[in-house]
C-alpha cells in the first residue's frame, strides 16, 4: 500500500537564475529542501529524463536510501483552465545534492551556493523567525517540554534526587525564551555563549575510551559481557554524520551542536547491543572535555537529560538538541 501524499505545511521559498530565465519554488518543510525531478531539470539545465537516471543511480548504489529521500506531496497544479489535486514524488536535499553534483553544471554550482545561504538561515540555524512567531513557538515548545517532563516521570517512576534534577534542567530551559525573544532572525544564530567546535571525537579514541569505561563498569559488577558490544559500524556512521559538511562547510559548526548531537544520537539510535544511554552521556562528557567546555551537569542531572532524551518521541528531535544547546551555552557562557 502507498504512503499517503502529505499536504503541504512549509514554506515555499522562490529560487531564481541570475538572468531571471529560470524560477522555481522551492519548498522547505520537515527541516529539509524539496524539489520534484521536474524542478531539479529545470534547476541543473538538464532533461527529467536525465535527473531519473542520476535518481536511479544514486539509490541503486546504495549513497541514499529512496524511501529516506522521497516524500509524495499533495500539489494543486493548473492544467489548461482546470486547477488539479496530484501526488508530486518530491526529493529531499541529500537527493539534490546527489544530482546536482552529478549534473556539474554551472546552474548547479549557482543553485548550491544558493542552498547553502538558505540552509545555514532556515535549516541549521533553525531561527528564520520573526519576534511574533518566536514568542508563539516558544510557549508552545514550553508545552512540549513540560508534555514530555510529566511523561519522564511517570514512566520512570523517578525519586526525588533525579526528579529535581529534570526539574532544574526544564527550569534553565525556561529561561532561553527570554533570550530567544530578544534576538531578531537576522541575529538569532546559535544562543550565547556558543563557540566554534575543533573537531568531534574520534572514533578509535571513543571506542578505546568506551572498551575501558566497560572494564571499570564489570568490575563493579555494573555491566554485563554485552555491554557497549558495536552493532556494526554504528558508533562510524554517527561520528561521520556530525562531522559531515555540505558545499565545503561543516553542517554543524559549533561544539554545542555537536556535543547535542553526539548525545542525542547515540541515546536514540542505539549503536551498541547495551548500555546506549550510559556510553551516550560518557562520550558527551569526555567530548565536553575534549573541548574544555565549562558545565555545571552533575550526574543527577547527566541522567535527568539522558531520561528525556530517551522518553522523547522521534519529532521532538529538534526540541532535544536545541535544550541540550542552550543548556550548554548558559552554563559555558
Amino acid at each position: 500500500m502507498s504512503t499517503p501524499a502529505e499536504a503541504p505545511s512549509g514554506e515555499v521559498l522562490l529560487y531564481e537564475a541570475p538572468d531571471g530565465k529560470v524560477q522555481v519554488d522551492v519548498r522547505l518543510e520537515q527541516d529539509t529542501v524539496w524539489l520534484t525531478q521536474r524542478q531539479m531539470s529545470e534547476i541543473f539545465e538538464t532533461t527529467p529524463e536525465n535527473v531519473l537516471m542520476h535518481l536511479k543511480n544514486v539509490f541503486g548504489d546504495g549513497e541514499l536510501e529512496e524511501a529516506a529521500t522521497a516524500k509524495d506531496f499533495l500539489v494543486v497544479q493548473t492544467e489548461g483552465s482546470r486547477q488539479v489535486r496530484r501526488n508530486l514524488k518530491h526529493y529531499n536535499l541529500d537527493a539534490i545534492i546527489s544530482v546536482g553534483y552529478r549534473v556539474n553544471s554551472r546552474c548547479g554550482v549557482r543553485f548550491r551556493q544558493w542552498a547553502t545561504r538558505v540552509l545555514r538561515e532556515h535549516l541549521v540555524q533553525g531561527y528564520s523567525f520573526n519576534q511574533t512567531r518566536l514568542a508563539e513557538r516558544g510557549l508552545l515548545e514550553a508545552r512540549q517540554t513540560l508534555d514530555l517532563l510529566a511523561r519522564t516521570l511517570q514512566n520512570q517512576a523517578l525519586v526525588d534526587d533525579t526528579g529535581r534534577a529534570v526539574l532544574e534542567l526544564i527550569t534553565g530551559y525556561a529561561d532561553t525564551w527570554r533570550l530567544l525573544l530578544e534576538y531578531d532572525e537576522n541575529r538569532l544564530v546559535l544562543p550565547p555563549g556558543a563557540r566554534p567546535s575543533s573537531g568531534v571525537l574520534d572514533h578509535d579514541r571513543a571506542s578505546h575510551a568506551i572498551a575501558d569505561f566497560k572494564q571499570e563498569l564489570m568490575a563493579r559488577n555494573e555491566a554485563t559481557p554485552l555491554f557497549g558490544n558495536p552493532r556494526g559500524a554504528a558508533l562510524e556512521g554517527i561520528l561521520a554524520s556530525i562531522e559531515q559538511t555540505m558545499f565545503g562547510e561543516s553542517l554543524y559548526r559549533s561544539r554545542e551542536e555537536k556535543a547535542a548531537h553526539l548525545l542525542y544520537l547515540i541515546i536514540k539510535d542505539h549503536p551498541f547491543s547495551d548500555g546506549n544511554k550510559r556510553i551516550g552521556s560518557f562520550l558527551f562528557m569526555l567530548y565536553l572535555q575534549q573541548e574544555g567546555m565549562a558545565h555545571q551537569l552533575n550526574p543527577q542531572a547527566l541522567t535527568a537529560l539522558a531520561l528525556l532524551i530517551a522518553e522523547s518521541a522521534p519529532a521532538s528531535k529538534d526540541l532535544m538538541i536545541r535544550l541540550i544547546i542552550n543548556l550548554l551555552a548558559e552554563r559555558s557562557a
